[in-house]
């Protein structure tokens, strides 16, 4: 892992494509600008978990259960 030190208003160049600007430091926070082309996707890491752990977990589930909780819900036996 790189570590650098930057200022509000200063930038990192990731390349030649990505510009990495640091807009607002605040005492637990820090707000990105990034220039990026269109084609890279951008996604929060923790998203990225969690949509994994969400796959990880329906790939996961047995057929019959499945069917068991499409059956109660069909039925309305599911309660919230």
């Amino acid at each position: 892992m790189l570590v650098m030190w930057r200022r509000a208003g200063e930038s990192v160049l990731v390349g030649d494509d990505i510009d990495v600007e640091v807009l607002e430091v605040r005492p637990h926070r820090v707000k990105l600008g990034l220039n990026v082309p269109e084609s890279i996707t951008i996604v929060r890491k923790e998203a990225r978990l969690t949509r994994d752990e969400n796959v990880a977990a329906a790939i996961s589930m047995d057929q019959g259960s499945v069917d068991n909780l499409l059956n109660r819900l069909s039925n309305g036996m599911v309660r919230g």
